[in-house]
């Protein structure tokens, strides 16, 4: 990641969380616990360790072009993609609904603090390239972050930036 200024015909997108959707899952998981119910045929629920992030596109017209993330200290964060939009209806969640691939990105614990993240640089290319897809058909995005070996929310940064088809 360099820190060369961007240009015009870019557009840094930061992924935001969404604690309410991210709520209404875990209320999902906690109902069918106390209920003693099972999930659905091919419903994915949301695992403690999860946090429903979004993407807000105010233009249709993108390209991918490069990722930007941080994490302060160790762990691994994978970011999966859902091509469902969700609705007030409450719709669940369905495994049918993640994209492939995933993007995963980490720091081990024995890697000095300021040591580079590490990534599967082909895989983040194609998710990438696969978010600038949806957003010709979305306004909106949402994905499953998951933190692992420490990772923590409070210590992630995690954008996306697209060119503009002009």
């Amino acid at each position: 990641m360099d820190n060369t200024r961007a240009p015009s015909n870019t557009l840094v997108l930061a992924f935001k969380e969404d604690p309410a959707l991210t709520e209404m899952m875990r209320l999902r998981v906690s109902s069918l616990q106390r209920s003693g119910q099972k999930r659905q045929d091919g419903e994915r629920l949301l695992l403690p360790h999860e946090a429903v992030y979004r993407l807000d596109f105010p233009n249709q017209e993108l390209n991918f072009s490069r990722w930007y993330f941080s994490l302060a200290a160790h762990g691994r964060v994978t970011i999966t993609g859902i091509s469902q939009l969700w609705t007030p209806d409450l719709t669940h969640l369905m495994t049918r609904q993640l994209l492939e691939p995933i993007g995963t990105f980490w720091r081990n614990a024995e890697d000095p603090e300021d040591s580079p993240l590490k990534w599967l640089e082909a895989d983040m290319q194609e998710f990438g390239e696969r978010i600038a897809e949806l957003a010709k058909v979305r306004k909106v995005m949402y994905f499953l972050f998951a933190f692992k070996d420490a990772a923590e929310a409070a210590n992630l940064s995690c954008s996306v930036e697209f060119t503009l088809d002009k």
